[in-house]
């Protein structure tokens, strides 16, 4: 791995009395966002958010039910409203990209610090080839490890170069053309948020008559049976979307679920009821019905406020990973799958709305139940835009820091 302390950085600039914070506008597989190195963060955390807020197009304060985002970079729906900050470490293996997440929403000023997006890392390595910390190795390949701060999960990256230095591309469901292909593997991923596999210490609950399984592999999950909602898990996202009465219900479900899983904030606290029914990205939540064709198992899947267009990476991987486990919803449904004996390396295909997403997932039975090792898949990206983007109602204080920045750029 080729990675190039210290990270360069493009200061803000001041053109026409207004500041102009450089960004990288990114996808990674089906999320886009933006990355921008810690560097350029103020250390106030007000100052911050209202920096990450004028950027995404995000009013500064109160609710916002009608808020297209039309000053900004966001998108509106959670998949394309988040920010990678990004930092260098050295670690034993040397250095290594640490990565914290934002999620913002559309009809909130509420920021949350609490989850990792899988999909949206996979353009961490295509950012940093693009500023140059990351070279080839003399094979073509750029390998890289990142660390998340928001779950504590290390993965290892992946990209090929062809001879003439450009990645080598490749198609994904639900993304038209070929773009970078990233392999993404996921470090001993159960219990990210948790602490365990198994966050209730059972394969399966029982909520209000309907039987749930709570996992918590990259990233905590309610998992039900689409049946036991009057679904199919063939619908359109749309249309599950417009079904208040189905919404209402599952709120209720993985409400009812995160507290018994024991989920907290940023700062460690439990989230009570309230919290978590307002919650942007915990629980996530899935429901599921017995795979066709190549298939394992048919997939919709909850952020949870909203029905995804396709499936997040981190919630693939925990599905995939909870069809191994004995007794949950997830291993009761899946169809075609061989049993768990020993360490083994299974495939999983999990259709969704976008088409199929393939998941690998390295697991041994122990002493103690199933042990997800690994969990492997591969996304594409894209730099969408290198540049600045002015902040036209910067506050005095986030001027103030902008020009700090731009001292020492210039220094």
């Amino acid at each position: 791995m080729r990675l190039i302390p210290p990270m360069p950085l493009t200061g803000p600039y001041r053109a026409g009395g207004v500041w102009h914070c450089p960004v990288h506008l990114v996808r990674g597989g089906t999320s886009t966002g933006l990355v921008l190195p810690q560097s350029l963060m103020p250390a106030d955390a007000a100052v911050r958010d209202e920096l990450l807020r004028h950027l995404l197009g995000v009013p500064l304060q109160g609710d916002l039910p009608n808020n297209r985002q039309l000053t900004g970079l966001g998108r509106v729906t959670p998949t394309s409203n988040k920010v990678f900050l990004v930092n260098v470490e050295h670690a034993e293996s040397g250095w290594r990209l640490v990565s914290t997440l934002a999620q913002l929403a559309a009809h909130t000023d509420a920021i949350d610090w609490r989850a990792n997006c899988g999909n949206l890392t996979s353009s961490l390595p295509l950012w940093a080839l693009d500023v140059g910390l990351l070279q080839p190795e003399d094979d073509g390949s750029c390998r890289m490890v990142i660390r998340n701060t928001n779950t504590g999960v290390i993965s290892e990256a992946r990209l090929q170069c062809r001879p003439d230095g450009q990645p080598r591309c490749d198609g994904m469901p639900g993304v038209d053309g070929a773009w970078p292909a990233v392999d993404l593997t996921l470090l001993a991923p159960a219990g990210a948020k948790t602490g365990r596999l198994l966050p209730t210490g059972a394969a399966r609950d029982e909520i209000d008559g309907i039987p749930v399984s709570c996992v918590d592999v990259a990233v905590p999950m309610v998992l039900i049976r689409a049946a036991d909602l009057g679904k199919s898990a063939e619908e359109a996202p749309a249309a599950l979307a417009q079904d208040t009465d189905f919404m209402r219900r599952l709120r209720q479900l993985w409400v009812a679920a995160a507290l018994r899983m024991g989920l907290t904030d940023a700062d460690g606290r439990l989230l009570d009821e309230a919290a978590l029914a307002r919650s942007e990205t915990l629980p996530k939540v899935a429901i599921l019905a017995p795979g066709r064709g190549e298939s394992q198992l048919l997939v919709r899947y909850f952020t949870p406020q909203q029905p995804h267009a396709a499936l997040a990476v981190s919630g693939a991987c925990c599905i995939a990973s909870a069809c191994l486990v004995p007794g949950t919803v997830a291993n009761e449904l899946a169809t075609g799958l061989p049993a768990l004996r020993s360490a083994q390396v299974i495939d999983i295909v999990l259709e969704n709305p976008a088409g199929l997403l393939r998941a690998r997932i390295e697991a041994e039975v122990g002493s103690r139940g199933v042990d997800i090792l690994r969990a492997v898949y591969r996304r594409n990206a894209q730099i969408l835009m290198r540049g600045h983007v002015p902040l036209t109602r910067a506050s005095s204080a986030l001027a103030g820091w902008l020009a700090r920045v731009a001292a020492q750029c210039q220094a």
